[in-house]
């Protein structure tokens, strides 16, 4: 079913904002799902994906152009801040911006209004930027007044395809209405066995059921005008490690990882979506070498890239994990990063990159590369948002609460209204 709500899915997240019956599909309203395909017809959006995509890549070069060097690495970084509007993380978000040009922040603990305010004062930037958050279970999993939906593990035996996408478009509603247009999510590893770290953030056991649950998410996420990155490539769902301390060790052969592990992210590949992140992983069977998959080039541009034939953002897992100790950014844009989450010092994980440039350790057309992929997708998120103008905090909380409860109750088998 899900096949028919695509939308050019390369695409999908820089339509939405063109589309007025994003929520209006599936279950969310009663009706069937087509809706949201004979919508998209109705207003001439058999626009060919080539046409938008030759207008961002155009405006991005344009971009690129007028660039430092600095404002270049500064574009493949986007580290942490709380989502409190306070005058201190305000403060820091204006060095970031100002002094440093970052790609965009990550939104780690705070709330509604908090998040608002920082993605307000993220407009002030001459790039756009990239607002993420971990929305595992929905935003109430980072803001403490937004709603929270079950976590993976434990959806409803009956949430389907659909349901996922409904569920996905419900979060990006709220994430716009916040100023958010990225989501650190789906999460598309495979669980084996009770002792793994993931546990119940995962969608369960079988690959093919991940793959579908992750990829409907993902799809109804970008419907609604919000960048999904699925994540941990290559897959996070078998050691017991937890790469926040130490480097987990995947000890898998590459004939299960390739049934197991890579499918729901083949999957989310081949179906047009944008962002993967690479996580703190050791695979002996794809890298002898060992090294974090975040900053190992078989593992991003030999397999991704290569084997894969994936296109979008490659983002990092944090950078301040225990897993990639001892590595920084300018490992992980040689390997074939475009993104790098969480730096521990970003001004120093900057520098760093500039005097990889200068001295030739880092080609300046590999960071090229990186930043003008960066700046395409912000021009395909630009097209999402154009209509929707400045974040409004009038009835900020209850605009954010309003469609969620419906979804939830399906999420938990508890039915509609």
């Amino acid at each position: 079913m899900i096949s028919r709500l695509r939308l050019l899915p390369a695409v999908a997240f820089a339509l939405a904002g063109l589309l007025s019956c994003v929520g209006c599909s599936g279950r969310g309203s009663g009706g069937t799902g087509d809706t949201l395909t004979h919508g998209a017809d109705s207003i001439g959006l058999e626009l060919k994906e080539s046409d938008m995509t030759a207008m961002a890549w155009h405006k991005a070069d344009s971009l690129l152009a007028t660039m430092s060097l600095a404002r270049r690495a500064g574009q493949c970084f986007m580290p942490t801040l709380f989502a409190r509007g306070n005058g201190r993380e305000t403060k820091q978000l204006q060095y970031y911006i100002e002094e440093l040009g970052v790609g965009g922040v990550v939104l780690l603990k705070g709330d509604i209004e908090g998040a608002a305010a920082m993605c307000r004062e993220s407009e002030s930037s001459p790039v756009p930027m990239f607002m993420a958050i971990d929305a595992e279970w929905g935003l109430g999993m980072r803001l403490a007044d937004a709603p929270s939906f079950p976590r993976n593990g434990h959806l409803a035996d009956a949430t389907d395809e659909q349901l996922m996408f409904d569920y996905g478009a419900e979060v990006a509603r709220e994430a716009r209405r916040i100023g958010i247009n990225m989501v650190l999510g789906p999460v598309v590893d495979v669980v084996s066995g009770a002792g793994g770290v993931i546990g119940s953030r995962s969608f369960g056991g079988d690959p093919v059921k991940v793959a579908e649950m992750g990829v409907a998410y993902a799809l109804g996420l970008e419907s609604g005008g919000v960048m999904s990155v699925a994540k941990h490539f290559p897959g996070h769902g078998s050691p017991e490690g937890d790469s926040h301390r130490v480097l987990p060790v995947i000890r898998r052969s590459l004939h299960q990882l390739d049934s197991i592990d890579l499918y729901p992210f083949r999957r989310y590949v081949d179906a047009g979506l944008s962002a993967v992140m690479v996580g703190h992983l050791s695979v002996p069977a794809i890298d002898p070498e060992g090294l974090p998959a975040a900053v190992s080039p078989v593992v991003i541009q030999d397999l991704l890239r290569g084997e894969l034939g994936f296109r979008g953002l490659v983002l990092t897992d944090a950078l301040n994990m225990g897993g990639v100790k001892g590595y920084g950014g300018v490992s992980a844009i040689t390997a074939g990063a475009d993104i790098v989450i969480g730096p521990a010092d970003t001004a120093a994980e900057v520098a760093a990159v500039v005097r990889a440039v200068e001295s030739g350790e880092l080609a300046d057309s590999l960071l090229a590369d990186r930043c003008r992929r960066i700046l395409f997708y912000k021009e395909l998120a630009l097209l999402a948002i154009s209509e929707q103008g400045g974040i409004a905090l009038g009835n900020l909380r209850e605009d954010v609460r309003r469609g969620s409860e419906h979804v939830r109750r399906l999420l938990e088998g508890g039915g509609g209204d």
